[in-house]
């Protein structure tokens, strides 16, 4: 009599147990979605800091092919695109984000930073006047900055740059262009206390230290300015001082700067060698 009862009951056991399996094996696949997922961001970040520009464009276009619903793939595939050195490349794939009701107002300013990089700076002032005035990043300001002064809008110019390196804890990068800026427009004063000022932020920027020197010789200060260099970078520095010299007309001092150029240089230096060659050979034909 009790067989039925028996036989019922093991057959709720097995559907209990199947329920059972099908909610482990739910979760199981669950878990390793979640795992994947986690193992795509990380590799995503990876290849967007250390990768190779080429292996990481080849990895976002294949993921985001697979996975055409994700921004963050297309965001990859286009920020890899302009690290490849292909930022024409990446403007359509920059609008093909904004044009997703996710994209947002930074997707517009990497839009704005392609185009800048592939020359494009009336695309790149359209992009940044769709951005409104609330959204206050250094990157933004950074790019406004850039495009008033090709449009050499000096005033505008300056107080981009300004407000940009109030915006940032790293400011040298921007105080460096900021300090270009005014070197072309013929203030070298100006420039040479926005170079010295990246300098003090970042005294490794080599660049920074020749547009100084550049600055200073302008205003025929040929001496070395109070900077952190290594030797190498001091014969370099003189070398550039020098051109800068002979250019004004200095020639005198210019073939001094070459000569302790040449003495300076750890090694043979043969540009700072070849140019005071000419020059001596100019003296002597004259």
């Amino acid at each position: 009599m009790r067989h039925p009862i028996f036989i019922a009951l093991l057959a709720g056991s097995a559907i209990a147990l199947a329920a059972c399996q099908k909610s482990n094996d739910a979760e199981v696949s669950r878990a390793l979605k979640s795992v994947n997922a986690i193992h795509e961001t990380n590799l995503s970040d990876i290849m967007l800091t250390v990768g190779d520009p080429n292996e990481a464009v080849s990895y976002f276009k294949r993921t985001a092919d697979e996975n055409p619903d994700r921004i963050d793939l297309k965001r990859g595939l286009a920020k890899s695109l302009v690290r490849a050195g292909k930022p024409s490349e990446a403007i359509p794939v920059w609008q093909a984000v904004i044009a997703i009701p996710e994209g947002n107002n930074d997707d517009r300013v990497q839009l704005a930073d392609a185009m800048i990089r592939a020359n494009d700076w009336k695309g790149a002032e359209a992009a940044l006047n769709q951005i409104p005035p609330t959204h206050e990043t250094y990157q933004r300001y950074r790019l406004e900055a850039m495009v008033a002064d090709a449009n050499k809008n000096w005033s505008k110019a300056d107080a981009f740059y300004d407000t940009a390196a109030g915006l940032t804890t790293t400011p040298a990068g921007v105080l460096n262009n900021w300090g270009y800026s005014k070197l072309t427009r013929g203030d070298a004063k100006g420039a040479e206390k926005l170079f010295a000022d990246a300098l003090v932020h970042d005294p490794t920027m080599f660049t920074t230290k020749n547009n100084l020197v550049l600055a200073r010789a302008a205003q025929r200060k040929y001496d070395m300015p109070v900077v952190t260099m290594t030797q190498t970078e001091k014969a370099q520095l003189l070398y550039t001082a020098a051109l800068s010299a002979i250019k004004q007309g200095d020639v005198t001092i210019g073939k001094g700067l070459l000569q302790e150029a040449v003495d300076t240089h750890p090694q043979h230096f043969e540009e700072a060698s070849r140019a005071l060659a000419a020059l001596d050979a100019n003296v002597a034909k004259g």
